[in-house]
């Protein structure tokens, strides 16, 4: 495997969704009507979402994914070229690209998300070339392709380059790729039953202590996120802001996170920063409506209003 040498600073392998945002007036109870304020159909996805947010703040990307061969493929690509983003689409004839239906509760921003997936748009070992990841600074990876992404990881890492994923669920294939991450950067639901350990806290350490991670973060939601770097734990709170919709949050905090991570911030500056970029994306419509610039998430990680602690001081203290 060649030498590492930099032809991207982050490349992303994984998903991208076609959602159509509903704004409801209020979540609909079973058996019940409501009328809907509005219906908007907007580009998303848990990868493709972090790679043209990094590309917007001024990293070079490349993105790898799979869609089909319909409008929404099509708009995808037409939203990389755009941003900018160097582009491995693979299209699958005869195959309706991923897409969601965020039913979306206006007076809260809180979503419920409907997809359908079909089994072809999964990415396969033999979809990727070394040569469209040798070169990257950082690859980041989904755990929803957790067996073309340990592929890559491999190629990555040999390459001397950092692997950091998004896992939000157990997923088949996830046992191979743990071992091959740098950073983990994972839902709460995840960490604590891949581990079994009681309490978040412990469940990071333990994951990290297994696998060797560099880092490994949880995100809360409005509560947050919390990380173990292998010394101590972190803690960061979430930012008050008018949250619109939330969709879209974590795909952000990924990116932040990444864009943290090569420009070697601390963990404290790297966690604040992701919960306020996280924060603003709220502010808006849509997976990347809320995109803000690095300049305005730093002021809000600066001078912002933050949620109260979901994890008191005393309580990392005692655990560390």
């Amino acid at each position: 495997m060649p030498e590492n040498t930099a032809t991207a600073d982050f490349i992303g392998i994984g998903q991208n969704a076609l959602d159509t945002l509903i704004e409801l007036p209020r979540f609909p109870a079973p058996d019940s009507e409501v009328e809907f304020l509005s219906a908007c159909p907007l580009p998303g996805g848990q990868v493709i979402t972090a790679v043209i947010a990094c590309q917007r703040w001024g990293l070079k990307t490349r993105y790898i994914g799979k869609v089909g061969d319909d409008a929404a493929g099509e708009l995808h690509l037409a939203e990389l070229v755009r941003a900018g983003v160097e582009t491995h689409l693979i299209v699958v004839p005869n195959c309706a690209s991923q897409s969601s239906f965020i039913l979306v509760n206006r007076p809260t921003g809180e979503r419920t998300i409907l997809y359908q997936r079909d089994d072809r748009l999964g990415l396969l070992p033999q979809d990727l070339r070394p040569d469209w990841i040798v070169g990257s600074r950082l690859l980041h990876v989904d755990g929803h392709n957790a067996v073309a992404g340990a592929v890559a990881a491999g190629w990555a890492r040999q390459a001397g380059a950092l692997v950091m994923a998004d896992l939000d669920h157990i997923y088949p294939g996830i046992e191979g790729l743990l071992p091959l991450l740098d950073y983990a950067v994972t839902s709460s639901s995840f960490v604590l039953r891949w581990t079994g350990a009681p309490g978040l806290p412990r469940a990071l350490k333990a994951l990290g202590a297994r696998y060797g991670h560099r880092t490994v973060c949880a995100t809360l939601g409005r509560g947050g996120a919390l990380a173990w770097d292998g010394a101590r734990l972190w803690y960061a709170p979430a930012y008050r802001v008018e949250v619109v919709d939330t969709t879209g949050a974590g795909d952000i905090f990924h990116a932040a996170f990444a864009y943290g991570v090569l420009q070697s911030w601390p963990v404290d500056r790297l966690l604040a920063f992701s919960c306020a970029a996280a924060a603003l994306n709220c502010t808006a419509l849509g997976a990347r409506g809320g995109t803000k610039t690095i300049a305005e998430i730093e002021s809000l990680r600066q001078c912002g209003s933050k949620l109260p602690a979901a994890i008191a001081e005393d309580e990392l203290r005692a655990l560390a």
